[in-house]
């Protein structure tokens, strides 16, 4: 789908008069030109706008008093940057319905409105980040690949910047770890998590913006795992996706087509940064939300394209500490056009890193990859090492051990536990270790770490696997342990080769572990 203009949808009446004068001028032309003005007419009225049954009360500017679009235009958004487009405000549903395949209990479903703002069509580029800042920090390398590996905090430090060298008022004022937001500034900005998936929705109700299953050839991920695969894993018939490439990188801001607000890429490709902490939705109608007020994590929505098509979906919320960055988290830019004059306080509530103390290995293992990592760090720190064991431990086999740890995941189980730690107050530090399981952790880590308190302690990943990374491994990770604090993680191919010695004393000495 190509570009469409936001102002096609007029209101059938608007259509009908505007059809009947045309037609009377019509009558009293001479006939050399009616064709091409019937044929012109044809066109304008035939126009549909695209994917707007989500959408209540959407404001059509054309069919807006004049006056007022022409004074709101004039007096809040002079100068509007090319690849930007108006995003007319609405009412939507917010998050997704309970028969979703693989949602997530935080996508519980509430009304949502939201102003008008402006969006940028790409996400925000190389390019684009080097020229304002004088770095490029990304782990891929291109002018129109999507900056990524940026912070939350980078992030807000991108917005102003950009504002202050184009003339605009920033929409934000930092102070330290203190970030406030001015609602009624005209500058650049994240958006709020509402304002992200009502534009990607862009009057959608299914899973994605495409209204299908989302395939390889629609959006930048991991497409050998196109959506609900992992149900039909051994037997594809059932797939309206099916598998597809996987890249393994990052392309360029406008591949694909856009969805009908034209938007490119708000499926895959780069998890874009929104404005809100994380928290749990409400159930009430709420008009233009910001997030909870205070929180230890930010969201950040779309999946990128190391994530599977699960994680991509309109309504998944994805999170991070506003101090990490990560290779497939970028950003889009906004514009308000009607904020209030209220400023919004963010008070830096990272998670403060515990230094020094115990340190505790803690893994989980079913092919022996992990183990051999785990055993690889103990060498080199002589920390003590914590195997988990289950009361009814997965299969030997491969198959069903796959079958089993998918319909864990998508029950959100937890199993039994057959051995504990004794003492885990005494540990400031734990180095947690897991396959990557079907894009995220096994549901035996979310049993231990729904078993401690980890406040106040550093949790440090690490992480085998066999193309993709920590999938959405770290978001499940920070969910279940918000109050501690998140080491830089380590993601290790497989049993990692000849140079894993190597790997982990880098790791280690990144995070404090060794000199």
């Amino acid at each position: 789908m190509g570009k469409i203009s936001v102002f096609t949808g007029q209101k059938s009446g608007v259509r009908k008069a505007v059809f009947v004068i045309l037609t009377v001028v019509l009558l009293m032309l001479c006939a050399c030109g009616r064709t091409d003005m019937e044929k012109d007419m044809t066109a304008q009225t035939d126009q549909k706008s695209e994917g707007t049954g989500n959408i209540e009360n959407i404001g059509n500017v054309q069919n807006a008093d004049a006056a007022d679009a022409d004074n709101k235009a004039a007096k809040t958004l002079e100068n509007m940057a090319e690849n930007f487009v108006l995003i007319p405000g609405g009412t939507f549903q917010m998050g997704s319905p309970e028969d979703e395949a693989w949602r997530s209990e935080d996508e519980t479903q509430h009304m949502v409105t939201v102003s008008d703002f402006y969006m940028g069509i790409y996400e925000l580029t190389q390019a684009e980040y080097q020229e304002i800042m004088g770095e490029n920090p990304s782990n891929f390398s291109g002018d129109d690949l999507p900056v990524e590996n940026i912070t939350w905090l980078d992030a807000i430090r991108y917005c102003n910047a950009r504002s202050e060298k184009e003339g605009f008022m920033p929409a934000y004022t930092i102070d330290g770890q203190t970030i406030v937001w001015n609602r009624g500034a005209d500058g650049y900005r994240l958006p709020t998590e509402a304002e992200w998936e009502y534009a990607c929705r862009a009057g959608t109700v299914t899973p994605f913006h495409t209204e299908t299953s989302i395939s390889a050839e629609e959006a930048n991920y991991y497409g050998h795992y196109p959506y609900e695969i992992e149900n039909n894993y051994f037997s594809q018939g059932n797939l309206t996706t099916k598998p597809g490439q996987y890249r393994q990188t990052t392309v360029d801001v406008d591949s694909f087509s856009s969805n009908a607000w034209g938007l490119y890429n708000m499926h895959g490709n780069v998890g874009e940064w929104v404005w809100d902490y994380y928290g749990e939705y409400g159930t009430e109608a709420v008009t233009d939300p910001i997030g909870a007020e205070t929180g230890t994590l930010r969201v950040y929505r779309g999946g990128g394209w190391n994530d599977f098509a699960k994680n991509m979906r309109s309504a998944y919320r994805a999170t991070l500490a506003e101090d990490k960055g990560s290779f497939n988290i970028g950003i889009r830019l906004v514009r308000g056009i009607a904020g209030g004059s209220a400023s919004v306080m963010s008070a830096g509530t990272q998670n403060a890193s515990s230094s020094g103390g115990k340190v505790l290995i803690v893994f989980f293992s079913w092919g022996g990859n992990t183990k051999g990592i785990a055993e690889e760090i103990q060498s080199q720190t002589g920390a003590d090492l914590f195997e988990i064991e289950l009361v009814n431990p997965y299969s030997d086999d491969y198959n069903t051990v796959l079958d089993e740890a998918q319909r864990d995941q998508n029950e959100q189980a937890r199993p039994e536990l057959a051995n504990h730690v004794e003492d885990m107050e005494e540990y400031d530090t734990i180095l947690l270790g897991y396959p990557n399981w079907w894009a995220s952790i096994p549901m035996p880590i979310a049993s231990f770490l729904e078993e401690y308190d980890f406040s106040g302690k550093t949790i440090i990943p690490f992480c085998s696997h066999g193309g993709g990374r920590f999938g959405q491994s770290l978001t499940a990770i920070s969910k279940l342990a918000p109050d501690a604090a998140m080491g830089e993680a380590l993601s290790v191919h497989y049993s990692g080769g000849n140079s894993l010695p190597e790997d982990v004393s880098a790791w280690l000495k990144e995070n404090g572990i060794i000199e």
